[in-house]
């Protein structure tokens, strides 16, 4: 099951994430949550099992 590890401002900067965590060996998805006048917000998804991992990396890499 896939879970949200993290929700980003901006295509761009989802992806950005996204590219990392693959890099990191990762395996992720990328899906729109919402859209606010100009803003959109993003979810990274992950599978549930590596969500833990997951947030300790994007922590390590400063994202968070």
């Amino acid at each position: 099951m896939w879970t949200v590890v993290h929700v980003a401002v901006g295509l761009d900067e989802a992806r950005k994430i996204e590219k990392k965590l693959k890099e990191e060996g990762f395996l992720v998805k990328v899906r729109l949550f919402t859209k606010e006048g100009d803003e959109e917000l993003y979810e990274v998804l992950a599978p549930e099992f590596e969500a833990d991992e997951i947030q300790e990396v994007l922590f390590d890499l400063g994202i968070i």
